[in-house]
């Protein structure tokens, strides 16, 4: 490891620096448990029930639907057995499937084949009056959904569930809000695993959405289109001042859309662009807090958005295009301000860009533009109507297709099949915290108690909404805390979403205001995953990094406020002329924004009293409201001539010293 490391931090200057050449740190997140390195029958087992798995899944949504909770408890049953061999119970060298591992399997190989038996009599037994038979494979399905999630994303998700199962017994004896009649335990544990709990919206958009677009990243990999994404990056961004920084930036956020977890993508790419970053200059908590602040808001990037789109497209009930198009104004707000952020930390370091003779040529990644064909297939068909499941598996076809034009990018059967083990074992993940977020969701569903909560924001939107709001943006990050941004937006939709929906909020607005702030949990502190997993491979402290990342994705918990004093943003409004507006005053002001956090306006160092200046007409800019634009730019004047004044005492000190 140390020699890898250093091998990077040595990069000659006459070496072409790209995304298939440079070498990578192999980082494990440190979130999860390390996984097995495979070998022998159990690899080629491992990647045969991989790639059935995929072609199960294309087959069942593209020609022969079957019955949800059959599809479902399939679904998670192809997550479980590949798990449960990838991922070790406990921490060990061995790289052997232990003899629990194939008790568990065995184990989730049963209770779906039980369910498939049992369809009809299930359908009506599960959650109502379930047998003793019932009872002990519902136990067995949750248990293991527990162990799933456990083993791939850590202790927290577990644990948050764990609570939710333990309220459900104990609600009787709580007071106020919490208060709920209590449930037995047969009919609670035949409920939760059911289509209300974890074969419930979550795990429907898994199956269906989830799996799909990551075979989808997985062919782009395979294709090498993800390199050249991030070769663009370089061509066009590596040379500016600081220009690693902006490579992370803009890399991070296409790959980060993809693959659906912000932790994952700050290891995937942060292997390479944080060593870039501290070669020109950048301290090693600043680069990891930039990759980690970067990968994270690739979960708001239209138009695939992590996986909680989609999950939102089900939830709400409107074509998924009308998400996407939302989104497309906030998310180029954050990575504006993000970009800023780092511009401006160059100019304070004095930095300068990659030596051209190190970055790709532009004219070498004008040759291969082909390669954005699928993206642009994708992005076209999303938007013109077709549906989810159609538009992914096309965009497939075109990775396949786009791939045989140059032999550097052809896949044969062998990177095809490569290309379909790695989409599903990518897709482990997600399947599994999706399958035990749907506990939350199912708990709250039964108790009613995301009612209560929506009757505690009701009654506190009554006297401030503004205070509602900020009730509801704290309980949207600590619900997701320590988890996958697709599970922290389940929970949150389940539990703050209605509640926003109830005192007025249109139901859009209100489901992007608490995906925002489940997304970036993942970069506020205490518990920051993709800040902690960029620490580890810049070799930083990952609490500071934490906190880093927070300061450089501030505008990411400002903008969901503006969602509702400036529903412009996610393009409510029928006047074009007004979204352009808002939408320019609000570029000012998170550029303002970035100047404030980074003490740097006007080619000078800012004191704090002008920070909270610039801090203030930034607010006043993201308003949709007239009035307040020009007391911003008012604010703004006076800053600029103080920064002035400061700038001729800076310039004739030095001139008295010399």
């Amino acid at each position: 490891m140390k020699k890898n490391k250093k091998q990077i931090e040595n990069v000659e200057a006459s070496d072409t620096i790209n995304a298939t050449n440079a070498p990578k740190v192999e980082e494990e997140p440190e979130y999860t448990m390390a996984e097995r390195k495979l070998s022998g029958v159990t690899r080629y087992l491992f990647g045969t029930i991989a790639v059935i798995g995929v072609l199960f899944h294309l087959y069942i949504l593209n020609f022969n639907p079957i019955d949800p909770w059959i599809f479902r408890s399939t679904h998670l049953a192809f997550g479980a057995i590949l798990a449960f061999m990838l991922y070790p119970g406990w921490r060990t060298k061995s790289n052997k499937v232990s003899v629990i591992d194939w008790i568990l399997i065995a184990a989730t190989i049963y209770i779906a084949f039980y369910i498939y038996t049992n369809l009809n009599q299930v359908l009506f037994r599960f959650g109502v009056a379930p047998t003793e038979m019932d009872f002990y494979v519902a136990l067995g399905g949750l248990l293991i959904v527990f162990e799933l999630a456990r083993r791939t994303s850590g202790w927290m998700l577990p644990a948050l569930a764990g609570i939710f199962v333990l309220y459900a017994f104990i609600g009787p004896w709580l007071p106020g809000i919490f208060h709920h009649q209590g449930y037995s335990v047969q009919r609670f544990v035949t409920y939760i695993y059911g289509l209300d709990g974890i074969f419930g919206v979550t795990l429907d958009v898994s199956s269906k959405y989830i799996v799909l677009f990551i075979v989808f990243g997985a062919f782009l990999q395979m294709s090498k289109v993800g390199n050249y994404f991030m070769d663009i990056a370089l061509a066009t961004a590596g040379g500016l001042r600081g220009g690693p920084a902006k490579v992370a930036v803009f890399s991070s956020a296409l790959m980060g859309m993809m693959n659906g977890t912000s932790a994952g993508n700050a290891v995937a790419t942060g292997s390479l662009t944080i060593p870039l970053m501290k070669k020109v200059g950048y301290k090693a908590r600043f680069a990891a807090a930039t990759e980690a602040t970067a990968s994270a808001g690739g979960q708001i990037l239209p138009p695939i958005m992590g996986a909680g789109a989609f999950i939102m497209a089900e939830i709400l009930g409107i074509p998924y295009s009308q998400i996407i198009l939302a989104a497309i104004i906030p998310a180029l707000l954050y990575f504006i301000s993000v970009y800023f952020m780092v511009d401006f930390e160059a100019l304070k370091q004095g930095m300068k860009g990659l030596p051209r003779n190190q970055l790709p040529k532009l004219k070498d990644i004008a040759k291969k533009l082909y390669l954005i064909i699928p993206i642009v297939v994708l992005i076209y068909m999303l938007v013109s109507g077709y549906s989810i499941i159609r538009s992914g598996t096309i965009g497939i076809i075109a990775c396949l297709v786009i791939s045989w034009i140059h032999p550097s990018t052809r896949m044969g059967i062998k990177k095809i099949l490569l290309a379909l083990e790695l989409g599903m074992k990518s897709a482990l993940q997600l399947i599994s915290v999706v399958a035990c977020a749907g506990i939350i969701v199912g708990v709250i569903a039964l108790t009613g108690v995301g009612m209560q909560f929506s009757s505690m924001l009701l009654s506190i939107a009554d006297n401030n909404l503004l205070l509602a709001l900020i009730f509801a943006m704290l309980l949207s990050i600590i619900l997701g805390m320590g988890m996958p941004t697709t599970a922290a937006y389940a929970v949150a939709a389940s539990v703050v979403a209605p509640g926003l929906i109830r005192i007025g909020i249109d139901p859009l607005l209100a489901h992007m205001f608490v995906f925002y702030y489940a997304v970036i949990s993942a970069i506020t502190p205490p518990v920051a995953l993709a800040a902690f997993a960029a620490a580890g491979i810049a070799g930083t402290n990952p609490m500071k990094t934490g906190v880093q990342a927070f300061k450089l994705g501030i505008a990411a918990f400002i903008v969901p406020f503006m969602f509702f004093y400036s529903p412009q943003l996610l393009l409510m409004s029928d006047s074009w002329i007004e979204i352009t507006f808002v939408a320019l005053t609000a570029v000012v002001g998170v550029y303002l924004l970035a100047a404030s956090v980074q003490g740097w306006f006007f080619k000078t160092t800012t004191n704090i009293f002008t920070s909270i200046m610039l801090f203030v007409a930034a607010i006043l800019l993201m308003l949709s409201n007239v009035m307040l634009n020009v007391i911003a730019l008012l604010i703004v004047t006076g800053v600029i001539f103080l920064q002035i004044n400061k700038k001729k005492h800076k310039v004739g000190a030095t001139n008295l010293s010399q």
